[in-house]
């Protein structure tokens, strides 16, 4: 079994074709650079080869690196990982080097052979940085496809030359959006913009590429970085123009990473370096900020947890075992609005046909307008066309008649969210639905078990919990109540797998998993507000340690009058174990004062007419005033974060949570938590259990009980255990 094969036509072009056996998409690995690089030495050492064209055997060139890579570098090192990356990282350069060399004499850059990279689909990571490599990249026209660098996503950088490369093709400021953003562009997009050469309709894409290799000329061949006099592309470091450029993007990037994301720091200090010294110095610079980046413990779980583990839940990692497929055919929406629109809307892109009911008709019209408005946006911005904006509308049914749901094989409740109302219309539909039909609850706080008590098959019953707006939000919570069997959870599975949404699965508990760690969150900031910490530093804390929005910022996202709700109905169910009377007056007397949050254009922050933040509002102060002693940056750090994490370690420990890589996937997806830290879990296996210990002491005596350390992160600390060796499974990463 080979990853690469070669085929020399009879015009002496050798085709090297990429085609790993039993994957879908290509992805490279030692043993595959290892075929590359002796299929491209035959062709090159071949009299008869005149060039050389690299293309894939699949619908699609490659889709990166497999990061099992990395690990292999570090085990074969031994005790010097860092060398062992590094030296692993500079044979690929040499292997890329040597397409891009493709023979020619190093004095006279003369009688190389022509190389070609021929893309059929889709080329991203390594699938674009081998293409970098070549003298012509060649793409079908295939809008479908995506091309581009997205290792910044998960934690890294391009580390096979793709970010030298990029820099010195494009120049710094047009390379930044698709080096630290990891843009992904169609071909003619990717065309426009200078990371390909030609698009060309996909039955043309071999002859075209074959045809420019015999043509090609030792010039053509020549990378303008090997040529003499090369200048950089919009000025090099210490040209003016160059100066303002690099200036500027290090102020982008510390104000969009905040300081946190070691990846982004990295890949621009490769890019200013390299650009200061001849090419393989260059590519010997970006090998050892690539190394440095793969040596942090941050990349290493944030690839984990974003890229490893986020597949595995996505692939059905927790999928209930021999349950046969239950893909939706047609979905039942209860309720149409924000929710219950956004719900229908991904399920019609997804091909599911939909009733929206509501109670009125006008209502349900107004959630299936909420979808027109939402393809209308998509074609005014190119990504969709009038004809896939009637194919989804046309699969959307509203009314108020409870009879259409009889055919459908799932049911997603989205109304009020009131037990009684909810018990109401689980009765209406199971009057009418089919015995194999599952019913859902999009409930974000309400006890499952508790509301299945209002069903005939409890066994049928479970929760499945969105995150507004559900087509931005890639999260979905599924929540099993005390009798929810397999089937109804592989259901749920499945359904979110159609709609490509990452499911995790809880047990039912209060506030399940995700805003049990939330709320704590919100209210630790509050009760800072009480305390009179200033509010710019609670919001600036958070920011600092990598949360999107501050404590204050999210309130008013998610509504004061809701978080009202909340407490009064927590405060209700829990009586005296109610832990949040510090917090009340704050949240009540906002609610009282009108400040509703963003909604009500008041809230803790000031709008404007259109709705834009204007900063955080003055009148605080003269309900909370500022006080004289303020606490250090990283007291407040800690206690935003330990308030969340704490509740995900009980979560785990009481079994609500059950699989630690839901636990900290779900915790970036769903609210942001600090994605450089790859999740609660993996923060806590990064600090340490035995320093989390000392911190959350520090703090119960300071603060009170809610920062007390669970029994297990204490039993671990004694241990010196860590999270994912503690929790590890075949499944975890």
């Amino acid at each position: 079994m080979t990853d690469f094969t070669t085929q020399i036509d009879a015009d002496g072009v050798a085709v090297i074709t990429w085609d790993v056996p039993e994957k879908s998409m290509n992805v490279m690995s030692l043993e595959g650079f290892a075929e590359l690089e002796a299929a491209v030495d035959a062709a090159l050492a071949d009299d008869a080869v005149k060039g050389i064209v690299i293309t894939s055997g699949k619908a699609d060139f490659a889709g990166g690196m497999d990061l099992n890579v990395i690990a292999k570098m570090k085990e074969d090192a031994g005790d010097n990982p860092a060398k062992g990356l590094f030296e692993g990282t500079m044979a690929m350069h040499g292997v890329l080097r040597k397409i891009e060399r493709a023979g020619m004499d190093p004095k006279t850059n003369k009688g190389g052979k022509p190389i070609a990279a021929a893309l059929p689909g889709t080329a991203v990571g390594i699938g674009l940085e081998l293409p970098l490599a070549c003298h012509r990249i060649f793409a079908a026209d295939n809008p479908k496809a995506k091309i581009g660098l997205p290792e910044i996503m998960v934690g890294i950088f391009p580390g096979a030359g793709g970010t030298t490369r990029l820099a010195r093709k494009l120049g710094a400021m047009a390379a930044s959006p698709f080096l630290l953003e990891g843009k992904l562009s169609d071909p003619k997009k990717a065309k426009m913009a200078g990371l390909i050469d030609e698009v060309v309709p996909a039955e043309e894409l071999l002859p075209a590429a074959k045809a420019w290799v015999l043509s090609a000329t030792d010039a053509d061949i020549l990378k303008p970085w090997d040529a003499k006099g090369y200048k950089m592309p919009g000025g090099a470091p210490y040209h003016p123009a160059g100066f303002m450029t690099f200036v500027g993007a290090s102020a982008m990037v510390h104000s969009k990473t905040k300081g946190v994301y070691p990846a982004a720091k990295a890949l621009l200090s490769a890019v200013y370096e390299g650009a200061l010294v001849p090419f393989d110095t260059a590519l010997k610079i970006e090998a050892r900020w690539f190394t440095n980046v793969l040596m942090n413990p941050s990349s290493t779980a944030m690839i984990r947890s974003l890229f490893i583990n986020k597949e595995a839940l996505d692939k059905g990692a927790v999928r209930p075992a021999g349950i046969p497929d239950q893909r939706v055919k047609k979905v039942g929406v209860l309720g149409a609005g924000m929710m219950g629109a956004g719900i229908s809307l991904v399920s019609a892109k997804a091909g599911i046909d939909v009733v929206l009911l509501d109670q009125n008709q006008e209502a349900a019209d107004k959630g299936k307008a909420y979808c027109a408005s939402y393809m209308d946006k998509g074609i005014a911005r190119k990504k969709a066309t009038a004809e896939s904006k009637e194919a989804l509308l046309s699969r959307i049914t509203t009314t108020t008649d409870y009879a259409l749901l009889a055919d459908c094989d799932l049911i997603i409740e989205a109304v009020f969210e009131d037990v009684a109302i909810k018990a109401e219309v689980t009765a209406k539909v199971e009057a009418v639905i089919g015995s194999e039909c599952i019913f859902a609850t999009n409930t974000s706080t309400l006890p499952i078990t508790e509301l299945a008590k209002a069903s005939e098959h409890a066994d049928q019953y479970i929760g499945i919990h969105f995150f507004s707006p559900v087509e931005k939000m890639m999260l979905v919570e599924i929540i099993k109540g005390a009798a929810t069997g397999d089937r109804a959870v592989a259901k749920a599975l499945d359904y979110c797998r159609q709609i490509r949404k990452t499911p995790i699965v809880v047990n039912d508990a209060r506030f399940f998993y995700a805003n049990r760690c939330i709320i704590p969150y919100i209210n630790e900031g509050i009760r800072m507000v009480a305390e009179g910490v200033e509010p710019a530093l609670i919001e600036n804390a958070a920011k600092l340690v990598g949360m999107p929005l501050g404590p204050l910022q999210l309130t008013d996202e998610t509504s004061i009058d809701l978080g009202v709700k909340i407490a009064k109905a927590t405060k209700a169910a829990m009586g005296d174990a109610y832990p949040n009377e510090a917090v009340d007056p704050v949240l009540f007397w906002m609610a009282d004062e009108g400040r509703l949050g963003r909604k009500a254009n008041a809230g803790f922050y000031a709008y404007d007419d259109k709705g834009k933040r204007t900063g955080l509002w003055d009148g605080l102060a003269a309900r909370y005033p500022v006080a004289d002693e303020q606490p250090d940056l990283t007291e407040v750090q800690h206690r935003l974060l330990f308030a969340q994490v704490l509740e995900a370690v009980r979560a785990l420990d009481e079994g609500v949570l059950m699989d630690i890589r839901e636990g900290d996937v779900g915790a970036i997806l769903g609210w942001g938590f600090a994605p450089w830290s790859g999740g609660p879990f993996s923060w806590l296996d990064i600090l340490g259990a035995g320093r989390a210990v000392e911190l959350c002491d520090a703090l119960t005596e300071k603060f009170g009980p809610r920062f007390e350390t669970p029994d297990l992160l204490r039993e671990m600390a004694r241990n010196g255990e860590v999270f994912y060796t503690r929790f590890a499974t075949e499944k975890a990463a």
